[in-house]
């Protein structure tokens, strides 16, 4: 399986310019066959690589001679293969949501150039760029094995960072030698497992398996508790309420500037740093809490929340979109494959709220205000959300409840209100 590595540098003033050309000549290239490809259908790579040389030779376009014809065929390939999901969305044989067609680039936003095998290499904690120079990047981790490729990427706080392209494969390793201490780090953190395996030495077989706490677990996505365990752990996201708060002030700020002046733009870096701190913090939550996760369970449970429909609540929009749901479930897809787990999603239709984990009796839909429920079959009194996150494990692994003698004395009601004492004991804010 591929994964990215990405790893910041800072380059000389120097190598700043020769980015900044390069960044130009790429967003030029792909603007270009952008324009020829909206004037007409989509010409095809071949003819919009002939039309690049073409253009070189001109008088407008003779400056692109400066820097290397691969990443400029590069940005024609990468193009061509965002037509490609384009078409494959109309035709309905790309899964997911419908795609977009191609879009210019501009000056303000990221900036991206693609280095392949034969523009680069690595020699002694230093990478050689191609008519850039050597580049020495912070590195946090060691690169598993040899990149096939490495994009350098300006972000739209002037943030320069490599991202490599590597092959990995799922980890599977001997670990019973490996003292108490080693063990306990073992479980919880899965990117030092090859070094702490390869000073080991003699004992028995056994598995990274038999580290595993738990066989399955089932989570519970929230808004004030993002994430509540079936086997009662809770997790917490941080607080952007602050960063957010500063982001509104400073928009406001930048709408009374004038476009083109020096202020707007140092007002609009600004913002980016602003925006980049959020989506760092963001990050790190969700690294540490999806490796917690997988490290600690065989079989992760999931449900299918459809993201895209929630947000159009005006009133949850930004909430939802801080919390970063969906980043979390592909890097708990991505961790599992990693580590040979089992990731499971549930359908989004199940009535993980409205069923009770003990029983399975059904009581119907509840208000989100309502935070506890006392079941009338079995007498047990539930947490919403604790309840909803057993109630997933048990789809998930294929424990379903007996609806049909649970559910034979009642019928399911509609939203339930807060003048049934006996079902709600607790009707508190989300």
């Amino acid at each position: 399986m591929k994964a990215r590595y990405q790893y910041r540098f800072y380059p000389t003033d120097q190598q700043q310019q020769s980015l900044a050309q390069l960044f130009g000549c790429v967003r030029v290239v792909w603007n270009d066959a952008l324009v020829l490809s909206k004037a007409s259908k989509y010409p095809g790579y071949n003819s919009l690589a002939k039309s690049l040389t073409l253009s070189k030779k001109t008088d407008e376009r003779q400056w692109l001679n400066d820097v290397s014809s691969v990443r400029l065929q590069q940005s024609l390939k990468q193009l061509e293969v965002a037509y490609k999901n384009y078409f494959d969305s109309l035709k309905g044989k790309r899964k997911g949501k419908k795609v977009g067609q191609p879009r210019f680039k501009k000056k303000t936003n990221q900036q991206s150039a693609t280095f392949t095998k034969a523009a680069f290499s690595i020699d002694e904690g230093e990478v050689y760029l191609a008519k850039i120079g050597n580049i020495k990047p912070i590195w946090s981790r060691s690169l598993p094995s040899s990149p096939t490729s490495v994009t350098v990427i300006k972000d739209c706080a002037n943030r320069y960072f490599l991202s490599f392209v590597v092959e990995i494969e799922p980890i599977h390793v001997d670990v019973t030698h490996l003292s108490p201490r080693n063990r306990a780090s073992l479980i919880t953190s899965s990117t030092r497992l090859v070094p702490q395996i390869n000073k080991t030495k003699a004992g028995s077989i056994s598995h990274v398996e038999d580290l595993v706490k738990n066989q399955s677990i089932g989570i519970d996505l929230g808004l004030k508790t993002f994430a509540v365990m079936s086997n009662g752990d809770k997790a917490f996201s941080p607080d952007y309420s602050k960063h957010d708060r500063k982001i509104r002030k400073l928009q406001r700020k930048l709408a009374r500037q004038h476009k083109g002046s020096k202020h707007r733009e140092r007002t609009r870096l600004r913002i980016a740093k602003k925006h980049n701190q959020i989506a760092d913090l963001r990050k790190d939550f969700l690294h540490k809490l999806s490796t917690k996760v997988v490290s600690e369970n065989q079989a992760i449970v999931l449900e299918d929340l459809n993201i895209s429909g929630m947000v159009k609540n005006r009133r949850l929009a930004k909430v939802i979109s801080l919390q970063g749901w969906r980043e979390f479930r592909v890097l708990c897809e991505g961790k599992s494959e990693k580590l040979n787990r089992d990731f499971r999603v549930i359908n989004r239709w199940e009535p993980t709220s409205q069923t009770c984990s003990c029983c399975g009796y059904r009581w119907g839909k509840i208000d989100l205000s309502v935070r506890s429920v006392l079941c009338l079959n079995c007498g047990a009194e539930h947490d919403r959300d604790e309840n909803a996150s057993r109630n997933i494990e048990m789809v998930g692994m294929g424990h379903r409840h007996d609806l049909k003698r649970t559910g034979s004395d009642c019928k399911t009601t509609s939203v339930a209100s807060c003048c049934e004492p006996s079902r709600i004991t607790a009707p508190l804010g989300r």
